[in-house]
């Protein structure tokens, strides 16, 4: 079984929430727990304001790219910005680690979407944007 979805929308706060309901209902045919769901949901909503505070400097005129597929019993979901890219990605994927200080931002964005995710894989260039690309499986219903 294979199934994709993928969704252009612009890059406003208000759009996380959005982009967590999107991947709620895409994910549900998989039956997962509700914390499965919320996992993937929240691992969503850090890629989602990354890309968003981060990728575009909050930029509004700009596109977040959401892109999720289902194979099997594994969804994964891809969070895409073409804007600033990340100087150095093992930096930055490191637990408190924010370029934004000014912004109180608590530095765990990553380390969200690697605790609550499967598999996590950050590509970025610089100057050329970011993807975010995390995988998970949900187990079969007891």
């Amino acid at each position: 079984m294979s199934n994709m979805l993928e969704v252009k929308f612009s890059a406003k706060s208000e759009n996380e929430s959005l982009s967590r309901v999107i991947v709620a209902s895409f994910a549900a045919k998989l039956d997962p727990t509700l914390d499965e769901i919320s996992d993937i949901k929240t691992a969503v909503s850090e890629a989602v304001t990354n890309a968003i505070i981060h990728g575009y400097d909050e930029d509004e005129s700009k596109f977040v790219y959401l892109r999720c597929e289902i194979k099997d019993r594994t969804i994964k979901v891809v969070v895409e910005d073409r804007g600033n890219g990340i100087e150095d990605v093992e930096e930055a994927m490191q637990p408190m680690y924010t370029s934004k200080p000014e912004l109180e931002r608590s530095g765990m964005g990553f380390s969200f979407m690697e605790s609550f995710m499967d598999n996590l894989d950050v590509i970025s260039i610089q100057g050329e944007g970011t993807k975010v690309v995390m995988t998970k499986t949900i187990e079969l219903p007891k």
